[in-house]
């Protein structure tokens, strides 16, 4: 049995819009692995210290100048809201 031209487009359709679908949950579960980091400005960062905390005694500062939470690069000296201070 020979199918129509039209039987052949909605095929082609519903196949195209599953590879979309797939293509956007592939993408959705790429950003889930790779959290963003906030803007310096939203976590008040300053590179200066604030009453003796500052990001090189933070649980987020990752040597020797980024931090886990905040984009960009930071000073070890420098200080935000997300200020966690390390164990001791």
């Amino acid at each position: 049995m020979r199918r129509s031209g039209g039987d052949e487009a909605s095929r082609r359709a519903v196949l195209q819009a599953g590879l979309t679908m797939l293509a956007a949950g592939l993408s959705t579960a790429a950003q889930a692995q790779a959290p963003q980091k906030l803007a310096q400005k939203l976590v008040q960062y300053q590179d200066h210290p604030k009453d003796g905390q500052m990001c090189s005694t933070c649980v987020n500062y990752l040597p020797p100048n980024q931090c886990k939470l905040v984009e960009g690069p930071i000073t070890p000296q420098g200080w935000c809201i997300a200020f966690g201070p390390k164990a001791s």
